[in-house]
């Protein structure tokens, strides 16, 4: 049982693997297509069950197509990463704390675009 647990990936592997599919094409993708793009020996129904998740959880969005769906992404990969920091940030109630050690552990560089960035708010 130790060896089939050894060949499982990390958490949102799969999802983010999707995702990258979805971010790079120009048009909506049934879950077909997207095990295409993945060449990763995926079953389609594996596919369309991580498909469903993320329209579940409002990542992506979908059309019907035939007797399927046709998903495509709601955000770009900054937008999506945007929303699982609020998410994170939500999960906290003191958010002045949270929000004091994130930018305590910002890189230099990263701390004076964040910097820039409320100012640009402030005008």
């Amino acid at each position: 049982m130790a060896d089939g647990m050894d060949e499982r990936r990390p958490a949102g592997e799969l999802e983010a693997a999707v995702m990258a599919a979805l971010w790079a094409a120009d048009t909506p993708l049934t879950a077909g297509r997207v095990q295409g793009e993945l060449a990763s020996g995926l079953a389609r129904t594996t596919v369309t069950t991580i498909l469903s998740r993320l329209y579940e959880k409002g990542i992506v969005d979908r059309n019907r197509q035939g007797r399927g769906y046709a998903y495509f992404p709601v955000q770009d990969a900054a937008g999506l990463t945007a929303r699982r920091m609020h998410t994170e940030l939500d999960r906290d109630t003191d958010r002045r704390a949270v929000l004091a050690r994130f930018v305590a552990q910002l890189e230099p560089d990263d701390e004076e675009m964040l910097r820039l960035l409320l100012e640009a708010d402030e005008k």
